[in-house]
């Protein structure tokens, strides 16, 4: 899709949000997008999907954009969902509720566009609006980028005329401070993992604050600023050439939320890089979202990452989830006269062939264009849904994409890509934590654990073809384990795959990846649909027979795409 001007990128909303419009209810106050269920109830279901649009919508309004039929749903839905009196009223709150989530858009179209969403409601809808969302300060919230929801919210009471908590809101801030690492990363909270909660939710709101409360908190606005130009330099590194962004961590159901960071910059008058990189950048981003079979045949955005998929997805993943994406649309509230509207989309930089991201919990590799990230399997351990597959493979790369798993009952199952799977009584165990870890210039050193009686220490160098995995064991139980390269589609055009001693291959026209070592190759063909990138593919591998003792492993992964 020609992405440049402004009215491009308007184009592109509408793709996305106009299927929506038949589907609001008869109050406009919820939107009901499909059948599968989360971790809370219809009520936050469809108000999730009901707010999530306005991540675009309101730069959209703000940016000049005008809709008459999306600006008569929200005066209405807004009218409707906070009224205790009405049959779509979205709620009263209890401790972590999702509809604190959610009204963080409604906070920043407060904020941003009150002549759309606040002016027109009458003295009793106001009042309504603000006592339900005044209720997310009287309740507890995650440890996480949940703080910023109730500081968005309070930001929008104070700009209102209505009743907030500053107390509550320097909490907030406090917290969100106390979660920084450096080189502009932070954790979500208490989990130790680094993913895209840095970039669109910490990071975004960060940069949101920055502007919103310039005036107010200006020493605090400069700290996030400066932050955000620190982080930009690593974050670059997520990118591939041909537009592909890293697939790794959860919530990846928000596809192309994975450029709103570049945008949010944009919006606020940052350039880490120059304009045209930073278009570059999105554009490319946006593009290659385009080409993936993401939507249904309505034109409704699925749960899944490049076609419907069920098995990567988490418990919090409702039908309208991958609506948050619309908040790379920020872009839209630039003036039409911005000179990004203008300014070529320019390639990447010249960046390092390999990138140590000591708090990024990785080692980024590039090659061909490609991105490759060899991470050290640092996350909570019991998250949200498939958190092995999601932070504890080796590597994690922009062509090849990752399998999430369907059981760990047989190995075909398992799927276990870009891990060394142990198989013990037909089940199968990989690196779920790293108990240690060290990030070094040019390699990842791991220690972990698969299964009780069994230690191992794995060192991944990456080589300019791709990388060598050396595996130190130490086993009470004699047992087989796979050592397992990318996954390939397999029904893909020129679809080869061969096993010769202790090589396995599988190729089709753009893609390849070769595994080596001292074992008995093969080609583990896997179920369907556990890969994040096709539906069917099969993954080359190196079956080794582990005794009890101490074993030494080397196994060298080669890979082109």
């Amino acid at each position: 899709m020609q992405l440049s001007s402004k009215q491009d990128f308007q184009a592109l909303m509408h793709l996305f949000l106009d299927p929506l419009k038949p589907c609001y209810s008869a109050g406009r106050a919820r939107l009901h997008l499909g059948e599968t269920g989360v971790t809370y109830g219809q009520a936050a279901i469809e108000l999730e999907a009901f707010s999530r649009p306005l991540w675009a919508l309101v730069p959209f309004w703000a940016g000049g954009g005008s809709d008459p039929a999306f600006e008569e749903i929200y005066r209405r839905g807004l009218a409707a969902g906070a009224d205790p009196q009405n049959p779509e009223y979205w709620g009263e709150c209890g401790d972590y509720d999702q509809c604190f989530v959610e009204m963080a858009a409604i906070a920043c179209g407060l904020l941003t566009v009150p002549e759309k969403l606040w002016d027109p409601l009458s003295d009793t809808e106001k009042q309504n609006l603000a006592r339900w969302l005044d209720q997310i300060n009287h309740h507890q919230i995650p440890e996480c980028n949940w703080q910023f929801f109730m500081i968005l919210v309070n930001l929008a009471l104070k700009k209102c005329g209505m009743p907030y908590d500053p107390d509550n809101m320097a909490r907030g801030l406090a917290r969100i401070d106390s979660y920084y690492s450096g080189d502009g990363w932070s954790t979500d909270g208490a989990s130790p993992q680094k993913d895209y909660y840095i970039p669109w939710a910490i990071q975004y709101y960060g940069v949101l604050y920055s502007k919103f409360a310039a005036d107010t908190d200006p020493e605090r606005a400069a700290l996030y600023r400066g932050r955000a130009e620190l982080f930009a330099q690593q974050f670059i590194y997520w990118f591939d050439q041909n537009g592909a962004a890293l697939p790794y961590g959860r919530s990846l159901t928000y596809r192309f939320a994975q450029n709103c960071f570049w945008a949010a910059c944009v919006w606020a008058g940052l350039e880490p890089f120059p304009l045209g990189v930073m278009k570059g950048l999105i554009v490319r981003n946006f593009n290659w979202w385009l080409e993936q079979k993401m939507f249904d045949r309505d034109g409704i955005l699925t749960i899944g990452y490049c076609y419907p998929q069920m098995y990567m997805a988490e418990r919090y993943n409702a039908p309208g989830s991958p609506y948050w994406g619309m908040k790379s649309f920020i872009l839209l509230a630039l003036p039409d006269d911005h000179p990004f509207w203008q300014a070529e989309a320019l390639p990447l930089p010249e960046l390092d062939a390999v990138k140590p991201m000591p708090h990024a919990n990785m080692l980024v590799a590039r090659s061909g264009g490609r991105v490759t990230a060899y991470a050290a399997g640092v996350n909570e351990g019991h998250g949200h849904g498939q958190f092995p597959e999601k932070y504890a493979k080796f590597a994690y790369d922009t062509r090849s994409g990752f399998c999430a798993s369907r059981s760990r009952e047989v190995i075909w199952q398992a799927a276990p890509d870009s891990m060394l799977a142990f198989v013990i009584d037909d089940n199968v165990f990989v690196r779920k934590v790293s108990l240690s870890h060290q990030i070094q210039e040019d390699r990842v050193v791991s220690r972990w654990s698969p299964f009780p009686g069994i230690q191992v220490t794995t060192t991944i160098i990456p080589t300019p073809q791709g990388h060598i995995r050396r595996h130190e064991i130490d086993s009470s139980w004699a047992c087989e384990a796979y050592d397992c390269g990318f996954a390939v589609p397999c029904f893909a055009p020129g679809y080869l795959e061969s096993t010769a001693g202790g090589q396995a291959s599988a190729r089709n026209r753009t893609l390849s990846c070769t595994v080596s070592g001292s074992g008995e190759g093969t080609v583990i063909q896997c179920d369907p649909n556990v890969s994040l990138y096709s539906p069917n593919v099969r993954i080359p591998a190196v079956r080794y027979a582990i005794p009890q003792g101490h074993t030494v492993l080397e196994t060298e992964i080669k890979a082109q795409g």
